[in-house]
């Protein structure tokens, strides 16, 4: 197979299905989606076989617990997928919606319609649910969608592909809406990011070493986030019983996610009520911990963190804490240690909550939440394309709306210039 001829047919498909999409009705949509999902629900026991070959691959090459976590597809990720599938019918078409129509001077009208991007490419690693999620959310944003997933995954991609591929061609839409690139060859991806004459946008989900690779090497707009250092801070006039069940689950309910708390910042005053606790709660969970000075003096039984700690997605089971003086000094270290991807404060002071909702330039700020929640599904997105940390043209979690643009339309009735 000759690689460059392989990728460019693939975008001239994608191309050609996009214009088919563009004007494709919701209710055709919907009911491709709802084909999928029911694919999907009938190949679940070829799923899991087709998972549990890359999941024996993955330990053969010696791949973290983390990486295989992400990799694994079991029951409830497949339940999931196929409620994301639901759940993208029932959220508005954002198709076509027509916005700020007003009149001119001069008589005519001028406004803004919703429409796709056209051709979005996306690059990701390890989750195989991924496929399923950017099948939906590019399908009902009428956008073509070519997926490439990791090598690790091959096995698992290509069945959930096989379940799209059947429900769009059951619905009577292209089967090129959505592509996913059969080769593992790594060169795919340079392909790919070059493939300016039919993709309109890249979007990238995986470690940091794609993510860069991907933007240094792409001709097309990215939309990206390297890391997902995100904090969790414990402000003195926190409720104890509220922070310590936060500040646990925000960092142990998965390890190697971009959205896990990767540094708990505590207030003085009531760093010596808390941390004890939940330093129990880590280290029977297996976390290990590294402190600030202040925190070893509290906790001397825990590694010494260092500059590069505060700077680290661990993506494992690590933890670094730091004792701050208040409020004020947790937010100056979240804004220049974090990655402006998720930050979180735990307070009963809606003043201090509201400045930390201000001051601190992350896509997703939280009161009182865990840093677990930013994630497409559960901010009703019905599933999300990544989250971006660009502020230009999405930001946050990546659903329908910011797979579209938007253009200005204008009505008259034989109106001419004066």
């Amino acid at each position: 197979m000759n690689l460059q001829d392989y990728m460019s047919r693939i975008g001239k498909q994608a191309r050609d299905a996009a214009q088919v999409l563009a004007r494709t009705p919701t209710i055709n949509k919907n009911n491709a989606l709802e084909a999928i999902a029911q694919k999907i629900e009938q190949q679940h026991n070829s799923l899991v076989a087709a998972n549990a070959k890359d999941l024996e691959a993955g330990k053969a090459k010696g791949l973290e617990d983390a990486l295989l976590d992400r990799l694994a597809l079991n029951d409830s990720r497949i339940a999931n997928m196929i409620e994301g599938l639901r759940q993208m019918i029932t959220l508005p078409d954002p198709i076509g919606e027509i916005t700020d129509l007003n009149y001119r001077p001069s008589g005519i009208q001028v406004g803004k319609m919703r429409v796709p991007l056209g051709v979005v490419g996306i690059i990701y690693e390890s989750r195989p649910n991924v496929t399923a999620d950017a099948a939906a959310l590019c399908l009902k944003s009428g956008n073509a969608t070519i997926l490439r997933g990791g090598s690790e995954a091959i096995h698992s991609n290509q069945a959930i592909a096989q379940c799209i591929q059947a429900g769009l061609t059951e619905a009577d839409l292209p089967s090129a809406a959505v592509q996913v690139i059969e080769t593992t060859d790594r060169a795919a991806v340079g392909e790919l990011v070059r493939l300016s004459e039919y993709v309109d946008v890249i979007i990238p989900r995986g470690g940091k070493g794609l993510i860069e690779r991907v933007s240094n090497e792409a001709r097309i707009p990215v939309i990206k986030h390297l890391d997902g250092i995100c904090h969790v801070y414990i402000d003195d006039k926190a409720n104890l019983e509220k922070a310590i069940a936060v500040a646990y689950n925000a960092k142990t309910q998965r390890y190697g996610t971009c959205n896990t708390m990767e540094t708990l910042l505590v207030a003085e005053g009531i760093a010596a009520q808390v941390l004890p606790t939940l330093a129990e709660k880590y280290q029977a969970a297996g976390v290990e911990l590294r402190g600030c000075t202040a925190t070893q003096a509290l906790l001397p039984n825990m590694k010494a963190a260092t500059d590069e700690d505060w700077k680290t997605e661990y993506l494992a089971p690590i933890l670094s804490i730091k004792i701050v003086s208040d409020y004020e000094a947790a937010i100056a270290h979240i804004n220049q240690y974090s990655s402006q991807h998720t930050d979180s404060i735990i307070t009963e002071d809606w003043s201090r909550a509201r400045q930390f909702l201000t001051q601190v330039d992350s896509s997703s700020v939280m009161v009182n939440t865990s840093t677990r929640f930013a994630d497409g599904f559960e901010y009703g997105l019905g599933a999300e394309i990544g989250i971006s940390t660009d502020k230009f043209h999405a930001r946050g979690p990546v659903g329908l709306e910011g797979l579209t643009s938007q253009k200005y339309i204008v009505l008259g009735d034989g109106h001419t210039r004066q």
